[in-house]
């Protein structure tokens, strides 16, 4: 699932693959908010890990879960 971050006062948005469910992350996301957290931690594919600020979220996009189909539709 892709995730598009996007932080307040900055040009560029943070974007990502995950193979955590959208379900997880949103709970994570909310329960992070709703504590008064100052940051949010995600992880990618590929290991990398992402600090945000819960200060500068300007906001969350989470993608579709479903994989992307290769080749023609008839």
């Amino acid at each position: 699932m892709e995730i598009r971050i996007g932080i307040a006062n900055t040009g560029r948005e943070l974007s990502f693959e995950t193979d955590e469910p959208a379900a997880a992350v949103k709970k994570s996301v909310a329960g992070a908010l709703d504590a008064g957290a100052t940051h949010l931690t995600f992880a990618d594919n590929k290991g990398n890990s992402y600090i945000v600020p819960t200060t500068g979220l300007a906001y969350i996009e989470l993608g579709t879960e479903e994989s992307r189909r290769v080749g023609f539709v008839a």
